[in-house]
Formats: C-alpha cells, structure tokens, sequence
C-alpha cells in the first residue's frame, strides 16, 4: 500500500509500530494530539478534515477505518476545544 492510500490512523500505526515495535492505538494518538501547540492542533484538524473530505468505498473494511478516523476527528476536536477554553 502506497503512502498516499493510507489515512491517518495507518500512517500513526506505521511510524509507532517501526519506532515502538507495536501500533499506536486511536487513544494514544488522541493523547498525543493534546500535547500539541494551538497552532500545530489547528493545523492537524485541518489536514484531517481534508483526509475526511475524500471519497470513500462501500466496503466494510472502509466504512469501519471511515467510522475510526470519524470518531477520531470528534475526540481531537473536543479535546482542541476544551483546551482552547482552558487558553492552553
């Protein structure tokens, strides 16, 4: 599978699994994600949502990583929000 064919949760996996030796986890990637600067969050929501503006395929293979990296996208972003609030 090529780089570009893979989305966000893949490549996450790829890069923890060759550094780590084990796949990092939705959770764990969230967690990360709150360890962010407001513009370096900002900028990865945007290029998520660009990742999720994409075509997807009908089989379920697809519509389960789509449901993943859906609710991904909401878990970072409230999170995004609740540290805004908390001028973070």
């Amino acid at each position: 599978m090529s780089e570009d064919e893979r989305n966000f949760i893949e490549r996450a996996e790829s890069i923890s699994g060759n550094l780590y030796g084990e796949p990092m986890s939705p959770d764990r990637i969230a967690e990360n994600f709150a360890l962010y600067g407001l513009k370096k969050r900002a900028a990865a929501l945007e290029k998520f949502d660009a990742e999720l503006g994409g075509d997807i395929d009908s089989s379920p293979h697809s519509l389960r990583k789509r449901v993943q990296l859906v609710d991904l996208r909401r878990r970072m972003g409230d999170l995004h929000e609740a540290l805004r609030k908390a001028k973070r």
